[in-house]
């Protein structure tokens, strides 16, 4: 686990690890990705999980693809003006490139409704052990789930060890996830209620 200087504004430290994510090498981040899926994969809030929510990678995130095979109803997201539109996604189904040049499924794939997720997998630039999250500063992530449907699901993000730090910087309007999976395993983190 790192400590960031604690000078460093959310700004520069997604710069720095977003940095150190494109260093690693293809195979590194492959293996790595593989070792964090199969934690997830063997962790009781995958295994009695119905329906997941998930994202495809970009630019060098953990690369969820091998989970998609397992059989779940899987939601991606579309990036819709400042909101996430999820929908339902297999693997054969057609994807094209969104706003940001990630990959979404097609705006006609069938919605998702909030009520029948179980799990959300989420991405981040970083993340402290507090559960809280650096994500891109787009705010998407933030938005959803400071909302009340989405208040009650089980949010993980999924990072690489060398993003798990001490303690980010928090603003007011950040949610603290419930875990964090890491190639070194998932960290469930108590939510006071």
């Amino acid at each position: 686990m790192n400590t960031p200087q604690p000078s460093l504004t959310k700004t520069e430290l997604r710069k720095s690890l977003l940095k150190t994510r494109k260093s690693l090498s293809a195979q590194e981040w492959r293996e790595k990705s593989e070792i964090l899926c199969n934690h997830l994969q063997n962790s009781r809030q995958f295994t009695q999980a119905k329906t997941i929510l998930a994202y495809f990678s970009f630019r060098q995130e953990p690369d969820l693809s091998p989970l998609f095979a397992t059989p779940r109803k899987w939601g991606f997201p579309r990036c819709v003006g400042k909101e996430l539109s999820w929908h339902i996604w297999q693997p054969g189904d057609a994807l094209h490139s969104g706003a940001y040049g990630i990959l979404e499924p097609l705006p006609d794939a069938p919605k998702i409704d909030c009520s029948e997720v179980d799990l959300i997998l989420v991405p981040a630039v970083g993340c402290d052990v507090r559960g809280y999250r650096l994500g891109y500063g787009g705010g998407y992530y933030d938005r959803m789930l400071s909302l009340p449907e989405w208040e009650s699901k089980i949010t993980i993000a999924t990072i690489f060890e060398f993003a798990l730090l001490t303690q980010l910087p928090a603003d007011s309007w950040d949610k603290p996830l419930h875990g964090v999976c890491t190639e070194s395993g998932l960290k469930m983190i108590q939510q006071k209620s």
